[in-house]
């Protein structure tokens, strides 16, 4: 299949793509790289078998890599943190089927970043037009956290755009975690040295592992915690100690370990995946419950990881008020949907209105509740 800027290729793996083409494409976004997708692949996270099927699609000129879209053929809703639940149910309501659905995002990851990665909004174009063809094959496609210039061409393109919040951590410069609290209001400023003081006072200690200075006993370890995480909500784990350990070995670059010690032995941990300019927080768990232990080794330990790094921004994840409190602020994401079903998709349609002018007030709400001094 050919068109104006390049060949159109559909890629079940990126074992045959270069990985050097890939990553000029992703740049700075650890999360699209070329590695990161095969840990995800390879190590069966993300395959048929668990319902994330790649479709990746891909355009090539001079036989080289020109552009690409991350593309899934999706069985379920699973890890996606975009809810379309019940627009699922509503399809099984009237006999109609909502599965497989195509789905570009981060799989198990509600990370912003590039969906389209190209140059140029032409080729853009071309990526957002293959994947609406490939859709006709199936019920709809959805695009998960784009950046707005790309929320915006899937809007020109038909599709629908939805809003959703995250909150994010932001370093104007702050030389010590003195400086960030200084910041914030004075209850605010309060609560988090009472947090950090009860942590002190159970003797707990506190290693940043870096890269390669992170063992297989230390994902092993991890690994046991993160399992406790989904143990404790009565939920299966989406990722496997080989694709931890995978992702360290190709991209020590981009990991760090907060790892908490009781006495001298381990008792919780808390992955963080980063570049120079955002660190994404993403996995944690513990082995036994000690008081405001989560908010020091998912917040405050790696807010002090960011300012000693000079990184600008920490995003915290899905959800989450409580981060409002310990100097996070909300962020509005995008998502962009696209249904077959004209009559189902004019209902989507309306509740994204009404959806859309609730996400409004909230974030209002949530800006008068900063946590910042008052200028």
């Amino acid at each position: 299949m050919g068109d104006e800027f390049g060949t159109v290729r559909v890629l079940d793996d990126l074992a045959s793509v270069d990985s050097f083409q890939w990553n000029a494409l992703a740049g700075d976004h650890p999360f699209l790289r070329h590695e990161f997708f095969q840990a995800l692949h390879e190590t069966g996270c993300a395959s048929e078998r668990t319902g994330w099927l790649p479709k990746f699609v891909t355009l090539w000129r001079d036989g080289k890599l020109a552009a690409a879209m991350p593309l899934y053929l999706k069985g379920h809703s699973y890890g996606e943190y975009v809810f379309d639940w019940a627009w699922a149910e509503a399809y099984q309501r009237h006999g109609l089927p909502y599965y497989p659905k195509l789905l570009s995002a981060v799989p198990f990851s509600p990370v912003q970043g590039p969906r389209l990665l190209a140059a140029n909004d032409r080729a853009r174009r071309q990526l957002l037009r293959a994947a609406l063809d490939l859709a006709y094959d199936v019920s709809s496609l959805h695009v998960l956290f784009p950046p707005s210039e790309e929320a915006k061409l899937m809007g020109e393109a038909g599709m629908l755009l939805r809003g959703g919040v995250q909150f994010h951590w932001n370093n104007p410069g702050y030389r010590s975690f003195e400086e960030f609290l200084a910041a914030l209001s004075h209850d605010k400023r309060k609560k988090i040295r009472q947090e950090r003081r009860r942590v002190q006072e159970a003797r707990i200690q506190f290693r940043w592992l870096i890269g390669r200075d992170i063992c297989s006993d230390d994902w092993q370890f991890f690994s046991r915690c993160y399992k406790s995480t989904y143990r404790a909500h009565r939920s299966t784990p989406y990722l496997n100690r080989a694709f931890f350990e995978r992702l360290g070995e190709s991209m020590p670059e981009n990991v760090m370990l907060v790892v908490a010690d009781l006495d001298g032995h381990p008792i919780a941990s808390a992955l963080n995946v980063y570049s120079n300019k955002i660190l994404y927080g993403r996995y944690w768990g513990a082995l036994g419950y000690i008081p405001c232990l989560h908010f020091e080794v998912c917040y405050y330990q790696t807010i002090e990881f960011c300012i000693d790094r000079g990184i600008k921004v920490f995003e915290g994840g899905a959800q989450g008020e409580h981060k409002l409190s310990r100097g996070f602020l909300p962020v509005q994401t995008a998502s962009a949907h696209w249904l077959k079903h004209a009559q189902f998709a004019r209902a989507v349609e309306q509740f994204l209105e009404r959806e859309t002018a609730g996400v409004e007030r909230y974030l209002d709400e949530l800006n008068e509740r900063a946590p910042f001094r008052k200028a």
